[in-house]
């Protein structure tokens, strides 16, 4: 099976049996499009929904907004003939990982919903918010998608001299 990664900012499309597209998600989102009649499907991994209404985007960071990223994966698609009536998404990430960052996951998500709402594609797993990272792996040929929660990082272990020594972090 050939394996295709995205990292945020990212998205790839595929027509190919055999191939997965994966990624890591915590606050992001990961929309998986696929058409089911020419089996063209996609994934885009994107940071945060959309723009403020008073914040200018440089052009070389709109693919880290979901807005552009959305476009960007269906134009794709469609140039490879999936037809945009025929799409439908699976939608994973939104974690509210770092509490002191706010409820930006859940802003993610609430984006991506609309997002697919207001352009009518139909809408197949959601797995959505929560606290806990997660790894993604989608067959963009047969429209399967799955997440899997990611194991919290080992705590940093921490070891101090007792005489005014050196401090080692390891």
């Amino acid at each position: 099976m050939r394996r295709i990664s995205i990292i945020q900012g990212e998205h790839a499309v595929v027509s190919e049996p055999g191939t997965v597209i994966t990624t890591l998600l915590g606050s992001c989102i990961a929309v998986c499009l696929q058409d089911s009649i020419t089996r063209i499907g996609g994934m885009n991994h994107f940071l945060l929904g959309e723009p403020g209404k008073d914040q200018r985007v440089n052009g070389q960071d709109l693919h880290h907004y979901g807005l552009h990223a959305m476009e960007l994966l269906i134009n794709a698609m469609m140039q490879r003939g999936a037809l945009r009536t025929g799409l439908r998404a699976h939608v994973y990430g939104g974690a509210n990982i770092v509490p002191g960052l706010g409820p930006i996951g859940s802003s993610n998500a609430a984006f991506a919903r609309r997002f697919l709402e207001t352009e009518g594609i139909a809408l197949g797993h959601v797995d959505l918010g929560g606290t806990q990272a997660r790894k993604v792996e989608f067959l963009p040929f047969e429209g399967k998608a799955r997440a899997t929660p990611v194991a919290e990082a080992p705590p940093v272990a921490v070891s101090v001299a007792p005489r005014g020594g050196e401090l080692e972090l390891f």
